[in-house]
């Protein structure tokens, strides 16, 4: 048992949200790992970018931190838990658990030379990845994929907007995009069917450098809160789907101190010695 907690740590209460998500110990057979530390482990991965073999020896072996990361990863583990504290955050937001309205937008990583579907981003000048979002409007997930970077946005859009049942949405009624979500392919697979409408938000004519928009600036927002996790800084992983669950668990990490903030002990502010 660890006498010292790092910052990225789960509380009592924090684990309580989670908890019923996970496997429960099977009575017989080999000792189970301690999940709660294997969460704490996976979240100070992605909070700090450290490699698996290098997390701390206070934690469970790598090995199996990174077992159960892929276990859940797979069995949508990670996607149950995301999709039911995004309706607790909305609810205590005052809102209700289905959005109104919502955005979508991407940002373009570089990668690493660790292997995996990438691309060249011509209008970004990055040579990596594209992460494709898409979120409500506190700027909660609704969805992510990733691709290479040099697939369209829209093209990226289409796999975006179907990666969810628009049923589980039953009030959405507009996606706030910018331009480069307007191709014909578009239309015909998504808007043109689905129950909610496209709505292009344009930057002024002559603007220069950032402009925060109506409405697009919550999904920019959102890449401004996944960029505080250093595994996110670029796109460490091999597999599309390892770099999407490590944007949700991120998300789920921000959730959770949402729902149940950490009260920070009181330090004195850092100075420089006088000369």
């Amino acid at each position: 048992m660890r006498t010292e907690r790092y910052d990225t740590d789960l509380t009592d209460d924090q684990f309580a949200l989670v908890e019923p998500f996970l496997p429960r110990p099977k009575r017989t057979g080999r000792p189970p790992a301690e999940l709660r530390e294997v969460l704490n482990a996976i979240l100070y991965l992605v909070r700090t970018g450290c490699q698996w073999r290098l997390l701390p020896h206070d934690f469970p072996p790598w090995s199996t931190v990174h077992t159960w990361y892929r276990r859940w990863r797979n069995d949508g583990t990670w996607d149950r838990i995301h999709e039911a504290l995004r309706e607790r955050v909305r609810t205590r937001a005052g809102r209700d658990p289905s959005p109104r309205s919502s955005a979508a937008d991407s940002q373009s990583v570089k990668t690493t030379p660790h292997g995996g579907e990438r691309g060249y981003d011509a209008g970004k000048k990055v040579s990596g990845r594209k992460r494709h979002a898409w979120v409500d409007s506190l700027g909660l997930l609704l969805a992510v994929v990733v691709t290479a970077a040099g697939v369209h946005d829209s093209r990226g859009g289409v796999a975006l907007f179907h990666s969810r049942l628009w049923d589980d949405l039953p009030r959405l009624e507009v996606v706030y995009t910018d331009s480069h979500y307007t191709a014909g392919y578009l239309d015909d697979e998504v808007f043109s069917w689905s129950p909610f409408r496209r709505e292009v938000v344009s930057r002024p004519e002559g603007a220069e450098g950032f402009v925060k928009l109506p409405q697009r600036w919550v999904v920019e927002r959102t890449f401004a809160w996944l960029n505080r996790s250093r595994r996110l800084s670029k796109d460490y992983e091999r597999l599309t789907d390892s770099s999407e669950a490590m944007i949700r668990v991120s998300m789920i990490h921000l959730m959770l101190r949402r729902l149940k903030p950490v009260e920070q002990p009181h330090t004195q502010r850092f100075r420089y010695a006088e000369s």
